[in-house]
């Protein structure tokens, strides 16, 4: 039986839409979680991910987020919550896991304060 996992990403929200989690809390209950095995899946895997990016997008938006299934972990084991800045001031974060559902959660009030300080970084960086 395979992990069951979130799917979304920010960048298939329209003007004015949160559905992933982005600048609102994540709603567990507008989404079902998929089997990272299954036709659904847009990504088969193990285990769960989430990832936000804070980034200047076309449509004026800095937050990224993206929920899906995941197969290798970028630091090669889940239960890891890992976080930088690259060179270019953006901030972001990773979570990988494999519990049922468990890229359902919320990101921490730590990371909010992270991002408006690589926010600025990366404003600064500009001029």
């Amino acid at each position: 039986e395979a992990v069951r996992c979130y799917q979304c990403g920010s960048d298939g929200d329209g003007p004015n839409e949160d559905n992933c989690g982005a600048y609102i809390k994540f709603d567990k209950r507008s989404h079902i979680a998929i089997e990272c095995n299954s036709e659904e899946s847009h990504m088969p895997g193990s285990f769960c991910m989430k990832l936000l990016a804070a980034t200047i997008t076309r449509d004026g938006r800095w937050r990224q987020v993206i929920r899906r299934c995941a197969s290798v972990a970028d630091t090669g084991v889940t239960g890891v919550y890992n976080w930088g800045v690259y060179e270019n001031g953006i901030y972001w974060e990773e979570c990988y896991c494999s519990e049922d559902e468990c890229n359902g959660a919320s990101f921490n009030k730590f990371s909010k304060v992270m991002l408006v300080l690589s926010l600025g970084i990366a404003l600064l960086w500009q001029f």
